[in-house]
């Protein structure tokens, strides 16, 4: 009998499913629901020690729908992170740990390019609980003009040297979460794990402009009249998002064998679940889909995943973690693989055709056969 039931980076996990950071986690209560529904892991929305300094505006999410449909494939936002004190959220989180000790919960954290203020947050959030950090690295929009986010995010020499900082005092798993804002998504990665990092998270929101309203001439979301560059997820960015983890997996098997993946971008099936498992993903985070779809989403994603593993007979999300990143390769490669195959299937089809006999001979085929025991 399959089981979702997971250990990554000494986290036990009733699944590998995880509240991505966002509107999903931003406050005790519903980091609460998503544990009743059965999440296997929350990470709340991202905090700072200055709260004060966020205000997020309205409307600040814009959807792109596929065409002559309701669906939604591609989602903007150009929310901030968290508005809400850091008091307050520290006894929000040590509410939800004491309620639920023995779930998964990760403290998302952003704060300034200052030693003292990543070591504080860090300090703060051990005390009240958390089980783990994933350092911010990543928000595209807001905030890169305090230098945070993803203004460090593209920086890798930056990355590190706070990676460091934060796990010099850290005692509990550190996640850095990537931005696809890069040429190279291996980089920042690689520049993680030198700085001790258990694991990466990938990928956070791609920057973008949703589109322009033909009516108004005003690109969306409109505040005002106007707007600022946002974060796209939703399904459009899911094989970016299936590249990248793919590209770090393979980072990993080379270089830093035993570090995790938490992979994000456009999950809302359990089947989308199973192909970033495939590609080296230790665990899969969900926030757009939970916007989308409400914490129950977590149900039908048990139940896909399951039935998918009963498929093919796998017993634990070990046994096909990974397997389809050996099926990568370059594309000079691929033609000397095709000309290979190509040849051996000539060769077998002319190996069919010789006549080695009279009574081989057929009517249908003459001229062909012929042909094979032809030369020139």
């Amino acid at each position: 009998m399959p089981t979702l039931e997971t250990t990554v980076d000494g986290l036990k996990l009733p699944n590998p499913f995880v509240i991505g950071s966002g509107p999903p986690g931003t406050n005790g209560n519903v980091i609460c629901k998503a544990f009743e529904e059965g999440w296997g892991a929350v990470i709340c929305k991202t905090i700072s020690l200055e709260a004060d300094k966020v205000t997020n505006v309205q409307p600040r999410y814009a959807r792109l729908r596929a065409q002559g449909s309701d669906e939604i494939i591609g989602w903007e936002n150009i929310e901030l992170i968290s508005d809400r004190p850091f008091n307050v959220w520290m006894e929000e989180l040590k509410a939800v740990k004491d309620k639920y000790p023995d779930r998964i919960l990760i403290a998302s954290i952003m704060e300034e390019f200052r030693r003292d203020a990543w070591v504080e947050i860090v300090e703060r959030c051990e005390a009240v609980g958390v089980d783990a950090f994933e350092l911010n690295f990543s928000c595209p929009h807001g905030l890169p003009e305090r230098k945070m986010g993803s203004a460090m995010g593209e920086n890798p020499e930056i990355l590190e040297e706070v990676s460091r900082w934060v796990n010099a005092v850290a005692t509990k798993p550190v996640w850095a979460k990537m931005t696809p804002n890069v040429t190279h998504i291996e980089d920042p990665a690689r520049a993680a794990f030198r700085a001790e990092c258990e694991g990466v998270s990938a990928i956070n929101t791609i920057r973008s402009v949703l589109g322009v309203n033909l009516e108004t001439l005003r690109p969306e979301p409109s505040v005002e009249g106007y707007t600022t560059p946002g974060g796209y997820s939703c399904r459009a960015v899911l094989p970016i998002a299936l590249r990248m983890v793919m590209e770090i997996a393979q980072v990993i098997r080379k270089e830093f064998p035993g570090r995790s993946i938490s992979g994000i971008g456009g999950v809302e099936t359990g089947e989308d679940a199973a192909q970033f498992i495939l590609l080296g993903a230790d665990t899969v985070q969900v926030c757009t889909g939970v916007m989308k779809h409400g914490y129950g989403l977590i149900k039908p994603l048990c139940e896909q995943l399951l039935a998918f593993m009963a498929k093919h007979q796998f017993e634990r999300l070990d046994d096909f973690r990974g397997h389809s990143v050996q099926y990568f390769t370059t594309h000079a490669d691929l033609v000397k693989r095709q000309a290979e195959a190509r040849a051996a299937a000539k060769a077998k089809h002319d190996a069919e055709r010789m006549i080695r006999a009279d009574d081989q001979w057929r009517g249908d085929d003459f001229v062909e056969q012929s042909d094979a025991l032809a030369r020139g």
